[in-house]
């Protein structure tokens, strides 16, 4: 599989990438992934770096950015932090991704069954992964249509939060990255969001 040049970045869109990312995750469900020489690909990246997206995902080992995408080395910029949350660093690494190196598009992608997410809806504290929940609670408090048990020990509950969360942060990032929202009202990128599902591999676009 051929490793993305400055020329080929240049010509993908914002919905080719968006495009390239769900067709990557359709060959992961399928099976069907591209047969890549990674180490062809680090001797490739050695000389420049031209990745088409930047997804920002938890840092749950089920949820690997490349794999479940099927993409290689130099395709995407990867963000990772418990709770797929944003701050000014995160937000930075972003403008870095799209305004400098130019990716087109911005992806926040949450998933199924996220620990942070339970830690969130249990009130759980400890050490600094207080603060870092802090962040998910205001997704907690909007959900309003489970009117039964709302903790971690209802999945669906959960998993309602993690959605609201995704679409949070997504409305976070065009608030606080005046650089990000001027290039997605450009048209330069296009920001959505992303659900994996950690028992099939599937993510669902949306936004």
């Amino acid at each position: 599989m051929k490793t993305l040049t400055k020329e080929d970045q240049q010509k993908i869109t914002p919905s080719d990438a968006v495009n390239m990312l769900k067709e990557g995750n359709s060959r992961f469900v399928q099976k069907k992934m591209f047969d890549r020489d990674f180490l062809s690909q680090v001797a490739v990246t050695s000389k420049g770096q031209y990745p088409f997206a930047v997804v920002l995902s938890c840092i749950d080992s089920r949820v690997p950015a490349e794999v479940v995408f099927d993409q290689g080395i130099g395709d995407i910029f990867s963000c990772r932090v418990a709770g797929n949350i944003v701050n000014e660093d995160v937000l930075g690494s972003m403008e870095f991704a799209c305004k400098l190196a130019g990716s087109k598009a911005v992806v926040v992608l949450g998933h199924t069954k996220c620990g942070a997410v339970k830690g969130a809806c249990d009130s759980a504290e400890m050490g600094n992964l207080t603060a870092l929940l802090k962040k998910i609670k205001p997704a907690v408090d909007a959900e309003k249509t489970e009117t039964g048990v709302r903790n971690s020990g209802n999945a669906a509950f959960v998993d309602k939060v993690a959605d609201i969360n995704v679409r949070m942060v997504m409305e976070q990032i065009k608030n606080d990255s005046p650089v990000l929202r001027e290039m997605a009202e450009k048209g330069e990128i296009t920001l959505v969001g992303g659900m994996y599902n950690v028992d099939t591999g599937e993510v669902e676009i949306f936004g």
